[in-house]
């Protein structure tokens, strides 16, 4: 199954402020949704574990992440490649930072492959999963921020 999905996410911190947080490993293993192990290679990928509750879904998932053709601090690709019993998922997703008056527009469009038990529920509970764990993420990430605002990661 092929899922599509468009989503947004606004920000009350500066473009440069999200960027650094968004590519810091530290804050990524904190607040990936289901984050198990997420650990950086010699090549620039993570190995990561997740374990996913949501709905239907259940289950361990090994594999990897990628930030690819990045742009600082306008876009990067994101590429997750992942399997585990509930089956494999691959998505490939573009993520576009956009200043606003009010802080920072985060976009996002993914193209999503599932397979497995992951396909078996059907294409509209996989769309609001999907939408439903890309917004705790990016919660998750902001709700970081403001925790850790005295932290500012380095330039």
């Amino acid at each position: 199954m092929v899922l599509n999905m468009q989503f947004r996410y606004s920000f009350n911190h500066p473009r440069s402020v999200v960027w650094r947080h968004l590519q810091d490993e530290q804050v990524l293993q904190r607040t990936l949704p289901g984050c198990k192990r997420l650990q950086s290679r010699a090549d620039g990928a993570f190995d990561a574990e997740l374990g996913l509750d949501v709905g239907p879904i259940k289950g361990m998932f090994s594999g990897e992440v990628r930030l690819l053709e990045q742009v600082e601090p306008e876009h990067y690709r994101l590429l997750l490649l992942g399997s585990g019993k509930p089956g494999e998922l691959h998505a490939d997703s573009l993520v576009s930072l956009i200043e606003t008056n009010a802080g920072t527009e985060i976009e996002c469009a993914a193209d999503i492959q599932v397979t497995g038990l992951l396909a078996s529920v059907g294409q509209r509970v996989m769309g609001s999963v999907a939408r439903m764990l890309l917004g705790r993420f990016f919660k998750n990430v902001d709700d970081d921020m403001k925790t850790n605002a005295s932290l500012e990661l380095p330039q």
